[in-house]
């Protein structure tokens, strides 16, 4: 079974004076029944980078939660960790797979520019996948309108939100929606990881 990383929320906890990481449990099921054995980093850059030199990662998965520094989000620790990770993943040639915050990462990276929307928190949202309609979930409240090379659209909504990208030439995906929280899981959605990682 192939080993990813898994990139985690920042929890602040002001009656503590503690700042968690955590990772919704959904996430470790939905990678187990991708044949994915998820390998959760903190959100310390050493640390995580050391974690993924030092174990025989396969892949990374940058999971939601959190909004970027530059649109107001409180964990910058974590797009530091995050934008080191897809610097490692570039130099060893990793898969990368960003889901709403994390495709989000991946579009600040090449500059395409995010801003508020509305209207896409919502359990329920057909969208158009490589031109076909399908119903997926939306927790987010910033988004892109279009794209820039080397980052290709394959999925939109109706009013135009970008919700998944693909490089032109390496193999990083982004999309806006959160498989794992679907029950049951999304075939599709198991597909798409497998693909990514090539999972036999």
């Amino acid at each position: 079974m192939k080993a990813v990383a898994v990139t985690q929320r920042v929890s602040v906890v002001p009656a503590y004076g503690e700042r968690r990481d955590c990772l919704d449990q959904a996430w470790v099921r939905f990678l187990f029944a991708c044949e994915l054995l998820p390998v959760l980093l903190p959100n310390v850059t050493d640390v995580a980078i050391a974690l993924c030199e030092r174990t025989d990662i396969t892949g990374l998965v940058l999971s939601g939660g959190n909004d970027l520094a530059v649109l107001g989000g409180d964990a910058p620790e974590r797009d530091a960790v995050e934008n080191a990770l897809l610097d490692l993943a570039e130099r060893r040639g990793l898969p990368v797979l960003g889901v709403c915050r994390g495709m989000q990462v991946i579009q600040q990276r090449f500059a395409v520019p995010l801003r508020r929307v509305e209207g896409h928190v919502r359990q329920r949202q057909v969208i158009r996948i490589d031109g076909k309609p399908v119903e997926v979930n939306s927790y987010h409240n910033f988004a892109a309108f279009g794209s820039r090379p080397p980052l290709d659209v394959w999925a939109v909504a109706d009013d135009g939100v970008v919700k998944a990208v693909r490089h032109s030439a390496e193999p990083i995906t982004g999309i806006m929606w959160h498989p794992e929280r679907l029950s049951p899981f999304s075939p599709a959605d198991l597909l798409l990881f497998r693909q990514v990682f090539e999972v036999e």
